[in-house]
């Protein structure tokens, strides 16, 4: 009965239009306050605590640097190169955005920044080349969904929160899952590029290849940090994520000379409304967590699929959809804080591999930022394409069905995600 009162609460606030952060806190208080005789201090003292773990400082530090890199001059370099490779196939331009797009990510974090760096310099580039709009807004939508898949990524760090997971692990559990992605979408890209007789670029010299790669080897660079670091234990996640954001300061105001100092402010106070988003978002997700706890709900929700008698195949398809269905409403953080610790302790009952479960969820959140109403990739994509929500919908189905068949891959062969990390001992 809780449950359905939890609930119906939120979804009745969610529904006014009421952002979700707030919405989660309102439904913890009103049901506190008005159902059970829990204290008020431990409400404040859980909004403490809750943000509290080392983790999470990692967020902020990703967000910096990511605005870092996308505003000083590293996307346009990493697009220079991934052309230079690819451009000469067919499609050229989207398989390099595909390219740029995973190098992109590989830095950034995060999705959304992922795709205004590199579509708002390459989708101009590609109308001008003779490309549909509808095609490159398509490859660059989708493919930017590749930030939160290939580490560093945010939304691992908001998993490894809400189930004390290890972020080392996750990220090194993505690295196989995102180059296959993007190999996908790059595969998907290109037959649509020569079924229509898209155009191509003049192959590349080796010199100009050579040029380009040393133009965006600072940017290269980050990736061999971040990923480097944490896989030879120099550094934890989180001090990657503020090696990352220093890093990409240097490279932004001082190698490049893209960026002046006089625009750091700007970047460092639009990083700390993101991050305070964020962090707001989390720390009602951990009260909303809190209530669901003291309520029994996440071990009755455990117990009731056990005796369903869902095997690890059946439970893994209901979370799919489920998550699908999720990601129709709410964005990636907020789906995965409010039903990570529901599912968390279900599947590793039934013995999933809790690493496994976190890349499962993460490429459903990549599928969610995809399709409307809520996909924030459409949205910022909008927003550089001048184009209408229904059409870039159309525009990127054929990308979505590639990304749901390789969804169905990951869910079931959990060795795409768990051999890299096994390989280099970590697990």
């Amino acid at each position: 009965m809780s449950t359905l009162i939890i609930f119906g609460l939120l979804i009745v606030l969610m529904l006014t239009g009421m952002p979700i952060s707030i919405s989660l806190g309102l439904t913890v208080l009103t049901f506190l306050f008005t159902m059970t005789d829990v204290p008020i201090e431990s409400v404040a003292l859980k909004l403490f605590t809750g943000i509290e773990k080392f983790e999470i400082m990692a967020i902020p530090f990703f967000i910096l640097a990511g605005n870092f890199l996308t505003h000083g001059g590293v996307a346009r370099r990493m697009i220079n190169f991934a052309t230079s490779m690819v451009g000469h196939w067919y499609g050229g331009l989207g398989l390099a955005g595909v390219l740029a797009c995973a190098l992109f990510a590989a830095v950034s974090g995060s999705s959304p920044a992922t795709v205004v760096a590199i579509g708002s310099i390459l989708l101009p580039a590609m109308v001008k080349q003779g490309f549909p709009d509808r095609f490159g807004a398509g490859v660059i939508t989708t493919s930017g969904a590749l930030g939160i898949l290939i580490p560093p990524s945010i939304v691992m760090v908001m998993y490894s929160v809400a189930t004390n997971t290890s972020v080392g692990q996750l990220f090194m559990a993505g690295v196989i899952p995102g180059l296959m992605l993007a190999g996908f979408l790059g595969l998907t890209t290109w037959y649509r590029a020569r079924k229509f007789g898209y155009p191509r670029l003049q192959k590349a010299s080796f010199g100009q290849r050579m040029k380009a790669l040393r133009e965006s080897i600072w940017g290269l660079l980050l990736i061999v940090v971040v990923i480097g670091g944490i896989y030879t234990g120099i550094f934890t996640p989180t001090e990657a994520a503020a090696m990352s954001a220093v890093y990409a300061f240097i490279v932004a105001v001082f190698v490049y000379k893209d960026m002046s100092l006089k625009q750091v402010p700007k970047v460092l106070l639009d990083s700390a409304s993101m991050s305070a988003m964020l962090l707001y978002i989390i720390t009602n997700a951990v009260l909303f967590s809190f209530l669901m706890t003291s309520e029994g709900i996440p071990q009755a929700m455990a117990g009731w699929l056990i005796d369903m008698g869902l095997g690890p195949i059946a439970f893994l398809l209901v979370v799919n959809v489920l998550l699908l269905l999720a990601g129709n409403v709410m964005e990636p953080s907020s789906i995965v804080l409010i039903l990570a610790p529901i599912l968390f302790p279900v599947a590793t009952a039934l013995g999933i591999d809790p690493v496994h479960f976190g890349i499962l969820i993460v490429v459903n959140m990549e599928v969610g930022m995809c399709h409307p109403p809520v996909g924030l990739n459409l949205y910022v994509a909008s927003g550089i394409t001048k184009m209408g929500i229904t059409e870039l919908t159309v525009a990127v189905w054929p990308w979505l069905l590639t990304m749901l068949a390789f969804l169905g891959l990951v869910t079931y062969v959990p060795a795409i995600s768990l051999w890299l990390p096994k390989a280099l001992g970590m697990m």
